[in-house]
C-alpha cells in the first residue's frame, strides 16, 4: 500500500520538534501515568528500548495512528524483527533475527517509507540474541553479539549513502562461562550497562575502562532486565532480584522475591517461569513498584513489590480468570495504579531456545486475553479492573498522549499451522479504561503479518512500527 509521506527536511524538523517537547507532552489518558524517569543512557522515553523505556513500561508518551482509518506498508527483511527502536534524529534502528540461520541482523529505516536504509550482520548467538537491546542518547544502538561483545552500532551518511557499522566493542567473555550468553541488557544510571545471562549471571560493564563485575544466582534467566535510578531488576526462572551496585560496579542483592513457578514450561512460553520482563512503575515518579507474573497453575498471578519494602507483594491476584488457564510470554504494561497483562497460553511460537523443557500440558489453544489490575488506594493490595477477550497477537502497548492500547490481533485457526497460513492478523485499538475494542482494521493472513508477541514501537509523528515474523509493519493515520 503507497502511502504519501512529507518532504524530508519537513518531515526532520517535525521529529526534532516533537523530540525536544517530549517532556511537555499532555497526557490525555486519565489515571494512567506518569512516565518512568528518563533515563541520561538511553534515547527519549518511549522509543528507546523494545518495551519503551529503561523501566520497561510499555507505555510511550507519542500519540499512535488512532482508532480511525490507517495506511500501511511493509518492509520485507526475511526475519523476524522483535526490537525497533527510534533515536531523536527520528531514524528507526531495528534488531531482527533471520528466518533462516537465525542470525542477528540491524537494520537502518528510512523513517518516511520504512525502506531497509543498511543493514549489518552480528555474529550468532542463541534464540535471545537479536532481542534485547537498547537505544542510547547517542542513536547507537547497545547490543551483545554471539561472542560476548557489548557493541555500539552507530548509523552514518557518507557520500555512498548510510551504513551501519560497530563503533565501540567492549568484550565481556572473560565474565560469561562458556556456552552461556547475553539475555538482559539495560543501562544504569551512572553509566555502567547491566546484563544478564541465560545462566543467570548478573553483571555491570564500564565501556570505558572495559570492567566487568558480575555475581552468580545458580538460576535461568530467560527476559530482559529493567533499571530505574538506583536500582537493577532481574526475573530469574525462580525468583525476582531488586539489585544496586557496590562502588567498583559490583552487583549486590537488595532482596529476592521467589514466586510459583508452576509444575512446567506452559504452552505459548518459550521458558519455564515467569515469562515477564519486571516493568517499574508507579503513581508518583514511576518508580514505586515493581511488577512481574509468575508461572502458577492453572491460572498466572500478577505479583507487586513495593521497591523499597520488598521481598514480600504488596499484590497478588489471578488474572486472566475468564478462561481455563492462562500464562505469558509478554511483559505487562504498568502504568501510575494500572498494569494490564497479556495472555499468550497457548500461542504457538514456530521456534523454542535450545533446552527448552515439554509444556505442561503438551498443548493447549490460544485464547488470547487481557486483564486490567489495579493497585488499591492505599497501596496495600489490588484489584481486577475488567477482562477482555480480545484475542492479541502483539505484546500491547498504551499511548499516554492518546489514551489507547495499541496491539494487532488474530482471528481463524492459530495452531502452528494456521497462525501462519490462514489466520487473520488486524490492527486494533483498545480503551484502557474499559478493556473495549474501539477499532478493528484487516493486514493480511498469515506469516507475512504474524507479530510473534513482539511489541510495537511509536515515533514522534505517530507512526506505528509493529515486529512481523517475517519483517517490520509501518502504520500511519489515513
Amino acid at each position: 500500500m503507497r502511502l504519501r509521506t512529507p518532504k524530508p527536511a519537513a518531515a526532520l524538523a517535525l521529529a526534532s520538534l516533537l523530540w525536544t517537547s517530549t517532556a511537555g507532552v499532555s497526557l490525555a489518558a486519565p489515571g494512567f501515568g506518569p512516565l518512568p524517569p528518563q533515563n541520561p543512557a538511553t534515547a527519549p522515553n518511549g522509543t528507546a528500548t523494545m518495551h519503551g523505556d529503561s523501566a520497561s513500561s510499555d507505555t510511550t508518551p507519542y500519540p499512535g495512528p488512532g482508532s480511525g482509518a490507517v495506511s500501511w506498508n511493509r518492509t520485507a527483511l526475511a526475519s523476524a524483527c522483535p526490537t525497533v527502536v527510534i533515536g531523536a534524529d527520528g531514524l528507526p534502528v531495528a534488531l531482527c533475527t533471520t528466518i533462516f540461520g537465525q542470525t542477528p541482523t540491524v537494520h537502518l529505516l528510512d523513517p518516511h517509507s520504512g525502506a531497509d536504509l543498511a543493514s549489518l550482520a552480528l555474529p550468532k548467538g542463541s534464540l535471545f540474541g537479536g532481542v534485547y537491546a537498547y537505544l542510547d542518547a547517542t542513536g547507537a544502538l547497545v547490543a551483545v553479539d554471539g561472542n560476548d561483545n557489548l557493541l555500539r552500532i552507530g548509523h552514518h551518511h557518507g557520500t555512498s549513502g548510510w551504513s551501519l557499522t560497530v563503533d565501540q566493542s567492549t568484550s565481556l567473555a572473560g565474565a560469561i562461562p562458556a556456552g552461556d550468553n547475553v539475555v538482559g541488557l539495560s543501562p544504569g544510571w551512572d553509566g555502567r550497562v547491566w546484563f544478564a545471562t541465560s545462566g543467570g549471571v548478573i553483571g555491570t560493564v564500564d565501556t570505558g575502562t572495559g570492567t566487568v563485575r558480575t555475581i552468580s544466582t545458580g538460576e535461568g534467566v530467560g527476559n530482559s532486565i529493567s533499571t530505574v535510578p538506583g536500582h537493577t531488576a532481574v526475573a530469574t526462572d525462580h525468583a525476582l532480584y531488586l539489585l544496586s551496585e557496590a562502588p567498583d560496579g559490583t552487583p549486590v542483592i537488595d532482596w529476592r522475591a521467589p514466586y510459583d513457578r508452576g509444575p512446567g514450561r506452559k504452552p505459548g512460553q518459550l521458558s519455564w517461569g515467569t515469562g515477564a520482563t519486571p516493568s517499574f512503575f508507579g503513581p508518583g515518579d514511576g518508580t514505586e513498584y515493581v511488577t512481574i507474573t509468575d508461572n502458577a497453575a492453572p491460572h498466572e498471578n500478577l505479583l507487586v513489590y513495593r521497591v523499597a519494602d520488598g521481598p514480600t507483594p504488596v499484590c497478588s491476584t489471578p488474572v486472566l480468570t475468564q478462561y481455563p488457564a492462562s500464562g505469558t510470554e509478554d511483559a505487562v504494561i504498568a502504568s501510575g495504579s494500572s498494569v494490564f497483562v497479556t495472555n499468550t497460553y497457548g500461542y504457538p511460537y514456530p521456534a523454542l531456545p535450545a533446552g527448552a523443557p515439554a509444556s505442561v500440558p503438551s498443548s493447549a489453544d490460544f485464547d488470547g486475553g487481557l486483564s486490567r489490575v489495579d493497585l488499591d488506594a492505599d497501596g496495600h493490595g489490588c484489584h481486577p479492573v475488567w477482562n477482555s477477550d480480545v484475542k492479541s497477537a502483539a505484546l500491547p502497548r498504551l499511548s499516554l498522549a492518546d489514551g489507547k492500547i495499541y496491539t494487532l490481533t488474530v482471528s481463524g485457526p492459530t495452531g502452528i499451522l494456521g497462525s501462519n497460513t490462514f489466520a487473520r492478523y488486524s490492527y486494533a485499538t483498545l480503551d484502557p479504561a474499559t478493556g473495549t475494542q474501539l477499532s478493528s482494521s484487516p493486514i493480511g493472513l498469515g506469516l507475512l503479518y504474524n507479530p510473534l508477541q513482539m511489541t510495537g514501537t511509536t515515533g514522534p509523528d505517530g507512526t506505528l512500527y509493529q515486529g512481523t515474523e517475517t519483517g517490520i509493519l509501518r502504520f500511519t493515520r489515513s
